[in-house]
Formats: C-alpha cells, sequence, structure tokens
C-alpha cells in the first residue's frame, strides 16, 4: 500500500470538500426558516417566539447535533470492530448487528409496543449482542479468520433480514412506520434524542480511549498480545461489548444508517489513519461530517418528497461512490483471503454430485405431491396433481431454474474474482439487476418480460463489469472488491429505499420481487426462464476450463493459451444474464448463489466442473424447498421462495460453518 505521507495529503482536500459543501447546504436550508436573531426568545417562550426560529431551535438544530452523533458513533463502533476483529470489513453492517437489532426493536413493536419506550433500547442492544455472539460461536473455532467472520456475519445479516422482511410482509399494516424509520430517519421535534445518545457516544468514546493501548497490542498475533500481558478474551469482549452497546442504541434511536460504521473507518484507512489512535478520531469525525452533509442534502430535498426522505438510504447514495473512488486510489498490501471451507478430499466426486440431484429430485417430487390446506396435510394422486398443475408446477419450475442460475453465477463469480464470498447477493450484481428492472418499470410501466430480463441483464452486467474493472486494477485484493461490493450494494440498496419511502405505487410490484415470492409467475415466464438455463448451463459447463485456469490468475490462465479478456467478458455476461433472469423469478434476498458452491466445495467438490454440476444441484433443492416450506408451513399464508431460502439456507450454512 502507499505509504502514510502519499496518502494523508488526500485527507485535507476530501475533509475541505466535504465540511465546505455542508456549510453552504447548512447556509441554504437555514434561508427562510426566520430570524435567527429570534432564536433567545425561543428558547425563553416557544409559544410566543416566530415560527421559524422555533424550528430551528427545536428541530434543525436537533437534528443537526443527531447527524453528527450518530455518525461519529457508527464510525466509532465501526473501527472497534475492524480493530478487535483484525478485519477491514467488520463493522455493525457486515457483522449482523445492526440486522439484530432491527429485528428485536420489530418483534417488540408488534408484541409489546406500549414497551418501546422503556425498553427498546435493551431490546436493541440485545438483538444485536445476539447477532455478534451467533457470528463469534460460528467463527470462534477458526481463530476468528477474517474471511470466515465477514461471512458468517453476511449471512446472520441476510438471515436476519430475511425475518424481518417477512414480518413486513405479514404486518404491514402494524410496521409501516418501521419501514421509513428503517432505512435511517434523523427527524427531531425536541431533545430528547440528543440527550439520550449524546452521553452515550461520549461515554463510549472515553472508555476506548482508554483502551487505546489494548487496542493496539491486538493488532499482534496472540501468542506476542499474551507475552505483553494482555488477556485477548477480555479485551476482546469488552471492546465488541461497547462497539455493539453504541450502534445497537443507535439504532434504537434514528434506524438502520449501518453502512457509515463501514464507510467511514474505511475512508480514515486511506486517508491516512494507521494507528488505532489515529483512527479512533479520524474516522468518528469523517463518520459525523459525511452524514452531515448527506442530512443537510435530505433536508434540502425533503420539500419535494414530504419530509419521507430516509437519511440512511441517502448515506449509501453519497458514501459509497465516495468509497469507491477511494479504494480505487490506493494499491492494497494485503494477501489475498484464504476460502473458508472443509478441507474434504476430491474423490467419490460423482457419486456426491449423483446424491445430490437425487435428493433435488426427490425434493420436487415431494413438493408436487404433499400439499396443506385448512384441514391438514395431503398427499396427492396424480389426478389432483394434474388438475393443480397450471398452478403449482410454474412455481416448482420457476424455483428450481432460479435456484440452478444463483448456482451457477455464484460459482463463476468465485473462481473469476477468486474470491470465497462472491456471490450475486453480496456483490450487489442482484440489486443491480433490480436496479435496472426498477428503472425500466419507471420509465415503462408496462414493459413486458423480454424488456425486464433485458433490463435487469444490463444493470447485472454494468455492476459485475465493474467489479472485475476494479479487482484488475485494484490489485485484486479479496477485502478491497468486497468492500467495493458491499458499497455497490448499499448503493442499490439506498436507491429501493427511496422508493420505498416515496409511497408510489410501484412500491407494490417492486415488493413480490424483493421479497421473492414466486405467487405470480406464470407459463411465459418459467418458459423463457427454462430456455435460458437449457442454453445457459450447458454453455459454462463446457467453459469450465476457463474457470480452472482464472482460477490461478490472469498471468497463469494466458500462459495455458486462455484469451483472458473473451474469457472475462463471456463468463460475465453468463454470470450477469443468469442473475437477472433469477432475480426476476426470487428476487435479491437469497443467498443461494453465495451459500451453494460453498457447499458444493465443502463436499469435496473442488474442480471446476464438478463444482458447477453439485452448486446447480444444491441451488435446485435449496430453492424448491425454499417454495414448498413457503407454500405449506404458515398455510393460508404464504412465506416468499427468496426468504424462505435465506430462512432454510441460512440455518444450514451456519450449521456448516460451526461444524467445520
Amino acid at each position: 500500500m502507499a505509504t502514510t505521507e502519499a496518502i494523508r495529503p488526500r485527507a485535507l482536500p476530501v475533509g475541505g470538500v466535504l465540511l465546505a459543501g455542508a456549510v453552504v447546504l447548512a447556509g441554504f436550508n437555514l434561508t427562510g426558516m426566520g430570524d435567527p436573531g429570534a432564536l433567545l426568545q425561543a428558547w425563553r417562550d416557544p409559544a410566543s417566539a416566530p415560527i421559524g426560529a422555533v424550528q430551528v431551535l427545536y428541530a434543525w438544530l436537533p437534528r443537526l447535533v443527531m447527524s453528527l452523533l450518530t455518525g461519529a458513533g457508527l464510525a466509532l463502533a465501526g473501527t472497534v470492530m475492524q480493530q478487535v476483529l483484525r478485519n477491514p470489513i467488520a463493522s455493525p453492517l457486515t457483522l449482523g448487528v445492526a440486522a439484530g437489532s432491527q429485528l428485536g426493536l420489530s418483534i417488540l413493536t408488534l408484541t409489546a409496543p406500549a414497551l418501546l419506550a422503556p425498553f427498546g433500547e435493551a431490546v436493541a442492544v440485545a438483538g444485536g449482542a445476539f447477532a455478534l455472539a451467533i457470528v463469534l460461536a460460528l467463527t470462534w473455532r477458526r481463530g476468528l479468520e477474517p474471511v470466515s467472520v465477514v461471512l458468517a456475519g453476511l449471512v446472520v445479516s441476510l438471515y436476519f433480514g430475511a425475518l424481518n422482511a417477512g414480518l413486513l410482509l405479514f404486518f404491514e399494516f402494524d410496521l409501516k412506520a418501521l419501514l421509513i424509520w428503517g432505512s435511517g430517519a434523523l427527524t427531531q421535534y425536541d431533545w430528547s434524542g440528543v440527550s439520550f445518545l449524546a452521553p452515550r457516544v461520549l461515554v463510549v468514546l472515553g472508555l476506548l480511549a482508554l483502551l487505546a493501548r489494548p487496542l493496539a497490542i491486538l493488532t499482534l498475533d496472540d501468542h506476542s498480545a499474551r507475552g505483553l500481558g494482555l488477556s485477548l478474551q477480555r479485551a476482546r469482549l469488552l471492546a465488541l461489548a461497547l462497539a455493539v452497546y453504541l450502534a445497537a442504541a443507535i439504532v434504537s434511536a434514528v434506524g438502520i444508517i449501518a453502512f457509515v460504521g463501514l464507510a467511514a473507518p474505511a475512508l480514515a484507512r486511506q486517508l491516512g489513519a494507521r494507528t488505532i489512535g489515529q483512527r479512533l478520531l479520524a474516522a468518528p469525525a469523517i463518520g459525523a461530517l459525511l452524514l452531515f452533509v448527506t442530512d443537510q442534502c435530505v433536508q434540502r430535498f425533503d420539500s419535494w418528497t414530504s419530509g419521507l426522505l430516509p437519511t440512511g438510504a441517502v448515506t449509501a447514495l453519497i458514501g459509497a461512490p465516495l468509497l469507491l473512488w477511494l479504494l480505487r486510489q490506493v494499491r492494497p498490501r494485503a494477501a489475498p483471503m484464504q476460502t473458508a471451507t472443509v478441507p474434504h478430499p476430491g474423490t467419490h466426486a460423482t457419486g456426491r454430485v449423483t446424491a445430490v440431484w437425487l435428493a433435488a429430485l426427490a425434493v420436487a417430487v415431494i413438493a408436487l405431491l404433499l400439499g396443506r390446506d385448512a384441514s391438514g396435510w395431503h398427499l396427492r394422486d396424480i389426478a389432483t396433481v394434474l388438475e393443480a398443475s397450471p398452478w403449482r408446477a410454474p412455481r416448482v419450475v420457476a424455483a428450481a431454474c432460479a435456484g440452478l442460475l444463483l448456482a451457477l453465477a455464484g460459482t463463476i463469480l468465485q473462481r473469476l474474482l477468486r474470491n470465497p464470498m462472491a456471490s450475486p447477493e453480496v456483490l450487489g450484481i442482484s440489486g443491480g439487476a433490480l436496479a435496472g428492472v426498477t428503472a425500466l418499470v419507471l420509465a415503462q410501466p408496462t414493459a413486458g418480460e423480454p424488456a425486464l430480463v433485458a433490463a435487469g441483464t444490463a444493470g447485472a452486467f454494468i455492476t459485475t463489469g465493474g467489479l472485475l474493472w476494479f479487482a484488475r486494477h485494484g490489485g485484486g485484493a479479496p477485502e478491497r472488491i468486497l468492500l467495493a461490493g458491499i458499497a455497490i450494494k448499499a448503493l442499490y440498496d439506498g436507491l429501493i429505499g427511496l422508493v420505498a419511502a416515496s409511497g408510489s405505487p410501484l412500491w407494490l410490484r417492486l415488493l413480490s420481487w424483493v421479497s421473492g415470492s414466486t405467487y405470480g409467475v406464470d407459463w411465459p415466464l418459467v418458459i423463457g426462464a427454462g430456455v435460458v438455463v437449457v442454453l445457459l448451463a450447458p454453455t459454462v459447463l463446457a467453459l469450465h476450463r476457463w474457470l480452472e485456469l482464472l482460477g490461478l490468475g490472469a498471468e497463469a490462465a494466458a500462459a495455458r493459451g486462455v484469451r483472458v479478456n473473451m474469457a472475462h467478458l463471456v463468463l460475465l455476461t453468463l454470470a450477469a444474464l443468469a442473475t437477472a433472469v433469477a432475480t426476476l423469478l426470487v428476487g435479491p434476498l437469497s443467498f443461494v448463489g453465495l451459500m451453494a458452491p460453498h457447499m458444493a466445495r465443502m463436499l469435496g467438490l473442488r474442480r471446476a466442473r464438478t463444482q458447477l454440476v453439485g452448486a446447480a444441484g444444491i441451488g435446485v433443492l435449496v430453492m424448491v424447498l425454499a417454495d414448498w416450506v413457503g407454500r405449506t408451513l404458515l398455510v393460508p399464508h404464504e412465506w416468499p421462495a427468496g426468504l424462505a431460502a435465506a430462512f432454510i439456507g441460512g440455518l444450514y450454512f451456519m450449521w456448516l460453518l460451526r461444524r467445520s
């Protein structure tokens, strides 16, 4: 990586631009709010003061201070998590803390809304701590290896996020207020929020200042740290407890703005902060400034959105491009991270692949024959199955096609990027497909399925191509590619969040895609997906040698006769097309594209061809099982296939991580 001296000068122009922009925006926002000189009168007697002065004193200023506190607190929590776990991608976002806190608050809202005020913070802390405890339990035996920690954190985040999305589907009216709040809402009506959060941020900052030396020692290996007299477990648990508490308290106060916790520490490192002391000061300052600028932008456009524009969603729109730009400026120094898989030998691959596909076929048969209604479970005869086939068969076939396509796309990406955490869901490629579809629907609401597939493929291809370009020109360090992918995913999530918060009727159509329901699929869409599978799967298998050699690196592949640029273009196009079609079928929430290649490797399928075939079978198995469980478990209600896949696959994947 470039030296500190080469990087630090960039901090001044970047910080100066952000600060200048914030000041200018704040000045514009204050314009028209009345005479600032009336603030003292508003403080003494709000009832007789001009309305503009009251707004400034009890709404605008508290919101400004809250944005600074929230940004600083999330950045501080992210910095501590990254330092303790020695992981540059650790944050409340990637470790499941934010998702756990949000899920806890959603459950409390449904079960005992009267307890939100006195116990909301405690429930948020408990939810965040529970999520992080799962991550640590899954990866403790691996020594908290960075890839394993982030992989477990992403799975837990997706798992809790799927549960929360399912609750929103079933209890949309009861949780409607949480939809905007969940995207991060800094709106204030008095100083109570500031008085709640300020002492917590300051106390945690003070305690972490006292822990600066132990935190610095944690960068050493475990043996060296013990030699200096540090109790590693105690120091780690204490620092993590403080970070979780701070992140959860912020979530309970303002909702999910967790991207700041990932972006600000990364920006601090890229701008020259190297020691833990420097990062404990620089990251909160950057986080506060980033959220301050974002919220001033939000307030500037509030008149267009009736005050419903979520700050958290817009934070990603501003922070993600900034993070991508800074990541592009600096060369990496970290060694490539190793894949987190069980070291099974590569023998008996054919038998294992056959077993996987037989299990997938068995589940598909069960999904057609075994059903449930208000009177209980029924094993249908052939006549009944044929009678119900116009409604049930398309869903089973759609789920199978989506699982197969996501598994192939995930395997291609993991081998192409040489990154064990690459997948359409994690790297934002599914989000790119959904963004393409959303843009087309906004421009042409009556667009047909072929046009939607084309738009989704374009969005997925642009995202995938950008990631590959970033990998080739940025040194290929996996953690940098993951940061870029997470930033892109956050960018797309922010766009979708804006659509959701706008109250547009378009959201009702997008909600079906986002949740991954197969309820509305019909034979034309299924036949189209089947054609894509029939054409794409053999093509990918025929290119297995490219995947095998590209996994060794571009230079090694070129030395063996592979035309690297053409191979990248072809494989990216296939991955983008597979992702786009699968996203149209089951939405972007399922993480089959992350899970299936890993499960195939855990079964000992290491070669490209056997991994592709095995992962495809696992994808079919998981998605068909998910669709069947979603249709039958909660009759008369339905759990969308994408969410059910996250629920089923997440449990199994966490079990495999713990067992390995």
